[in-house]
């Protein structure tokens, strides 16, 4: 059985600059024939990672980390031993698992890891200190294929299987590539559209002067001054988590499935970007967030706005958002829905229609109904 947990936020930010493209100004996309402000999918998807840690809605040993830093990490693990003779057992650890360091002691490129699977490393290293025989100082150092050929056969067989994801809660949801070992790769159970703006949207821009506070009375005008551009939107927010793919990269676990949903379902509520927070301080909650668990087939529901939102005098654009959100949905749900689907929701904006799920009271709320829900559908 396939079940997709699915989610619909509308969410109003303040003037702010959360995602920023290669000029520094507001990602936008066209949608519509109309220009929308835009956070991309990978934004979010590290503010909710995030969320996630600054909440401890994971434990700690179940979290990933994205780095290329992982000797610096490995040697932490490693107390009482010489730096410089850990890092050359490192090294040929690594190797044996299909990794090089570079010159700088850093990876080839950003390692997504389980903590789980850097403890693991870190005592393969330990059991195996005197087997591991590290590159001669000074020397030329071996090429990856013939220093993972010169690692012990048994390391190599251990390092492998040390490499399955380590039940890391956001390795599982979110997946990873890595290009020398194809075989630990992992498809991701959650997928994360680019949060786009209901309404059209204009850039804006903040022309800014800076004073020298040290200045002399003979000194005038700004020590400085600049413009950042800034705009202010609307954002339909959307994500969908395939249940079962979970379960499985998480490795049958279902007690630890259930507790990535419900920490997930908060960390994606309470995820807001960060950039350039200290100039705009945008920390705005949604104003609509609904969950809905589908059998058939997810349906992403950001056509509601396919035709922009319009301002008006008498309705906020989010309740105005929420409304379409809502009508949209009927409309596809009487065509594609499957009977078993069904949702909860939180609303502040008084514009989902009363019947159509089941109300919830606070997040915490909405985070256990997910949870609760997903258990009767995998038979807990």
């Amino acid at each position: 059985m396939t079940l997709f947990v699915e989610y619909h936020l509308i969410q109003n930010f303040a003037p702010s600059n959360l995602n920023r493209d290669d000029t520094g100004a507001p990602k936008d996309a066209l949608f519509g024939g109309h220009r929308r402000a835009r956070v991309s999918s990978q934004c979010f998807k590290r503010a909710i990672r995030l969320a996630s840690q600054e909440h401890e809605l994971v434990a700690p040993q179940h979290r990933g980390v994205r780095t290329k830093k992982l000797l610096a990490l490995l040697q932490a693990k490693l107390p009482g031993r010489d730096a410089q003779e850990a890092q050359g057992k490192i090294e040929a650890a690594l190797a044996a698992a299909g990794l090089k360091l570079k010159d700088d002691g850093q990876t080839e490129y950003l390692l997504f890891l389980g903590e789980g699977e850097i403890a693991g490393l870190a005592e393969l290293i330990e059991q195996h200190w005197d087997e591991l025989v590290a590159s001669p100082a000074g020397g030329e150092k071996k090429g990856k294929k013939e220093a993972k050929a010169s690692a012990p056969d048994e390391v190599k067989k251990k390092a492998k299987a040390l490499l399955n994801g380590g039940k890391a809660v956001d390795v599982a949801l979110f997946g990873r590539m890595l290009a020398d070992m194809p075989e630990v790769n992992q498809d991701a159970a959650c997928q994360v559209a680019h949060a786009i703006s209901t309404h059209r949207v204009e850039r804006e821009f903040d022309y800014f002067t800076a004073v020298d506070d040290v200045g002399g009375p003979e000194e005038t005008g700004a020590g400085m001054i600049g413009q950042v551009e800034f705009n202010s939107a609307t954002f339909y927010r959307y994500a969908v988590v395939d249940a079962t793919k979970l379960l499985k990269n998480l490795q049958g676990d279902q007690d630890l499935t259930l507790a990535a949903l419900e920490a997930f379902t908060q960390a994606k509520v309470r995820a807001v970007p960060t950039g350039k927070q200290n100039t705009f301080a945008a920390h705005n909650m949604p104003a609509f967030v609904g969950v809905c668990l589908r059998h058939a087939a997810p349906l992403n529901l950001a056509n509601a706005f396919e035709k922009p939102v319009a301002p008006g005098r008498d309705q906020a654009l989010s309740s105005q958002s929420v409304a379409e959100l809502a009508k949209h949905e009927a409309l596809l749900a009487g065509v594609y829905a499957d009977p078993r689907d069904r949702w909860a929701y939180l609303d502040l904006s008084g514009a989902w229609p009363e019947g159509r799920g089941e109300r919830q009271a606070n997040l915490a709320a909405l985070a256990s109904w997910v949870k609760e829900q997903v258990a009767v559908e995998q038979g807990r």
